[in-house]
């Protein structure tokens, strides 16, 4: 049984029958699927903030005297409703269509903003949180790339 390959990719046997190979669609990468689960994880993060900030919780340090100051609880409905967005922007993603990673990027960057006004409040998970959409932002706009210079 002889075979060859035709300039489409596709392998043509003796009996004449065509494998295409699997097609992969030209915006899911490696990137994007970590940028999809990194996502999905601090989307999941901010809704825990919060929640942690509506419920008035003893981690969130209450500051005086700030630039952006204001109430826990409305930095709370902030970061809950911004965190279901971002958990679906991480969803969409996982579909390979451009417009989730446009989606994923405007997302991620309005995250970083919320979470840069939020730095006195929690520092730490502020931090944690800004750095994870600085990688999102990067997968997303990094990702497929090197499929679309094949």
């Amino acid at each position: 049984m002889t075979s060859s390959v035709s300039g489409s990719g596709s392998v043509s046997g003796s009996g004449g029958s065509q494998v295409a190979p699997p097609r992969q669609h030209g915006y899911t990468s490696g990137w994007t699927i970590f940028a999809g689960v990194m996502l999905i994880t601090g989307g999941l993060m901010a809704v825990f903030e919060g929640i942690s900030a509506i419920a008035k919780d003893d981690l969130v340090v209450v500051t005086r005297n700030y630039v952006y100051s204001m109430n826990t609880a409305g930095w709370g409905w902030i970061h809950l409703i911004l965190g279901v967005l971002i958990v679906v922007a991480g969803v969409a993603v996982f579909s390979g269509i451009l417009w989730a990673r446009i989606f994923g990027v405007a997302i991620a960057g309005l995250g970083m903003i919320a979470n840069f006004l939020w730095l006195p409040y929690y520092p730490g998970w502020a931090i944690v949180l800004i750095a994870i959409d600085a990688l999102v932002i990067w997968g997303l706009c990094h990702g497929g790339l090197e499929r679309a210079a094949e």
